[in-house]
């Protein structure tokens, strides 16, 4: 969920909206006689680079506000025990 919510979701919303907006627009000019609206007068780039622009918007405060401070823990570096490779670890050190 996690993936799709910071890197699926800013890159995909802005061309979703944009092609729900041009089958709207599509199906309201049908019924008034009117000229149909192109999918290639630019839309889908400038709703791609909205995207872009919303998911690098999302990979800057994801840096900016989540984590853990640089003094929280002490890194445990992967070993061996019991013939078994135990992975790489924090130990949280209490605050002084």
């Amino acid at each position: 969920m996690r993936l799709f919510l910071t890197y699926i979701l800013p890159l995909l919303a802005p061309l979703v909206l944009y092609l729900l907006w041009n089958a709207y627009a599509r199906t309201r000019a049908k019924k008034k006689g009117e000229e149909l609206p192109s999918l290639q007068k630019g839309g889908i780039f400038w709703s791609l680079v909205a995207g872009f622009v919303l998911l690098v918007a999302t990979f800057v405060t994801l840096a900016v506000t989540g984590g853990h401070p640089t003094d929280s823990g002490e890194y445990v570096a992967p070993r061996i025990e019991d013939g078994k490779i135990v992975p790489p670890t924090f130990k949280n050190v209490p605050a002084q």
